[in-house]
């Protein structure tokens, strides 16, 4: 358990700070590409697009050969925050989309600079929209943590790996990681369905 329970610790910290740094940068895409100008967001689109499409253990993979003067967590954090930030930025866009247009003419009528019109009427509306599918993205990239252990990164899983191979246990470290990934799954998944739910009235 210790070792498991070491291993589950950087999950949860790669988790946390990889989904921190999705949120905030999969908004800043949706805003650049709803509002930026032509020159930049379409090149923000294209990027966005190609991390979208190819394999988050091919972008590990990469950035570690390309920077290997990083630690392998601090890699592995970064390129799976900007690999979800596509995913958000899909969400984030979707709820830009669905403030009715009316209130975006409101505020040009009331000659708001556009800074405020985001702060003041797209964005509480489009957090509140996007709650539900930012959780789903959570637990997502939470299972999709397994994937680190192709740059050294000793996760959850690696960690059982690592205690089965001691112990020739591997059926019980590997119950025991499936136990704490359903433990810490399934309460944020019950809890999102009923914020959807909540947010559907």
């Amino acid at each position: 358990m210790p070792i498991l329970w070491d291993g589950f610790k950087i999950t949860l910290l790669a988790t946390a700070i990889g989904f921190l740094v999705a949120a905030a940068l999969g908004l800043l895409i949706a805003v650049i590409r709803r509002s930026g100008p032509r020159w930049l967001s379409m090149p923000v689109h294209a990027v966005s697009e190609f991390v979208r499409l190819t394999p988050l253990v091919v972008q590990l993979l990469f950035v570690y050969a390309l920077f290997p003067q990083f630690s392998a967590l601090s890699i592995g954090v970064t390129v799976l925050g900007v690999h979800y930030s596509s995913y958000m930025a899909e969400v984030y866009r979707a709820g830009i989309e669905a403030v009715p247009k009316g209130q975006w003419e409101a505020a040009h009528a009331l000659s708001l600079p556009q800074s405020r019109t985001w702060r003041a009427v797209v964005l509480p509306q489009v957090m509140r929209n996007s709650l539900p599918a930012l959780g789903n993205n959570a637990v997502a990239m939470f299972k999709d943590t397994p994937y680190l252990f192709t740059i050294s990164v000793v996760e959850l899983v690696t960690a059982a790996q690592t205690y089965g191979a001691s112990q020739f246990a591997y059926l019980e470290a590997f119950t025991l990681a499936g136990a704490f990934f359903l433990v810490a799954s399934y309460p944020t998944s019950v809890l999102i369905r009923q914020l959807e739910k909540h947010l559907a009235y």
